[in-house]
């Protein structure tokens, strides 16, 4: 048996072997017309690296030729095979711009949009890419409004959407957890907040922003100065009514029931300190 296996390894070396000895003379030639029926092989064959790098250099040899629409697209299919998302982007989009009428057109603009996707970080990160991809995947809808993707698109739209409210109630949460950290971070968090909603008024992240507005305001009327407490007790007042009516049977019901008999409390004390006054 040991002896099937070794034998079984040598000949698998030697074809190896043979292979790469095959693709070096190919590289050597000149012969384009060869690298590209290799070059196509090696695509089919899912052996993405050579077949780039064959279609990489024919990319500018057979450009304005009738192979060139061919050459481009199966070139970025290759880099997106090879999970370089941002060459073969680029190399999706040259397609359209070039071949606007071409036979895959439609799935390039999309494939452009979907190498955006794959390039979105995490929601911490910066999401300059992540806005490009909703861009971009609105372009293609706006092209193609009876393509089979266009749902597909809605949905990563979506889910890309939810990464920028999330970025932006990290953000939120970020200047929330600062408290009175070199100032009152308290009403940065608010604005936050205010802003994600504002801009996506759909998250599901509504119910969090919204009790984080509740809270925030509530923790500034504790904390402020006299002048400006009946104020701010009012304003976390109103923003209880309306957390309440919104998501009267939400999970932050209870927290937001006790921010308001706190801020009722200080409410009659003041008026009675008022009064007496």
């Amino acid at each position: 048996m040991k002896l099937k296996y070794l034998l079984l390894i040598v000949a698998v070396l030697g074809l190896l072997s043979t292979s790469c000895s095959k693709y070096q003379k190919l590289l050597k030639s000149q012969d384009y017309e060869l690298w590209y029926e290799e070059a196509i092989k090696y695509y089919e064959q899912e052996d993405y690296t050579r077949a780039a790098t064959l279609l990489g250099q024919l990319v500018t040899i057979y450009r304005g030729t009738d192979k060139s629409e061919e050459i481009n697209y199966v070139y970025a299919n290759c880099l997106y095979g090879l999970s370089d998302y941002l060459t073969a982007g680029h190399y999706f989009r040259e397609y359209v711009k070039n071949f606007p009428a071409g036979d895959y057109a439609e799935e390039c603009q999309y494939m452009s949009a979907y190498c955006y996707y794959m390039r979105s970080p995490k929601p911490r990160l910066d999401q300059t890419t992540t806005e490009e991809a909703i861009q971009e995947f609105q372009l293609f809808i706006n092209m193609y409004p009876n393509s089979a993707r266009v749902d597909e698109s809605t949905r990563l739209m979506d889910e890309l959407r939810d990464k920028l409210v999330f970025k932006s109630y990290l953000n939120a949460k970020l200047y929330y957890n600062l408290g009175d950290y070199l100032g009152n971070n308290y009403q940065s968090a608010v604005i936050a907040a205010q802003n994600s909603l504002k801009d996506f008024p759909d998250t599901k992240y509504r119910e969090e922003l919204s009790f984080l507005i509740l809270e925030s305001k509530y923790i500034q009327a504790v904390n402020s100065v006299e002048e400006k407490k009946e104020t701010r007790v009012r304003d976390t007042m109103d923003e209880y009514y309306s957390f309440i009516n919104e998501f009267p049977e939400g999970k932050f019901r209870k927290k937001a029931d006790r921010i308001f008999e706190d801020t009722d409390e200080m409410l009659k004390v003041y008026s009675k300190e008022v009064a007496v006054n």
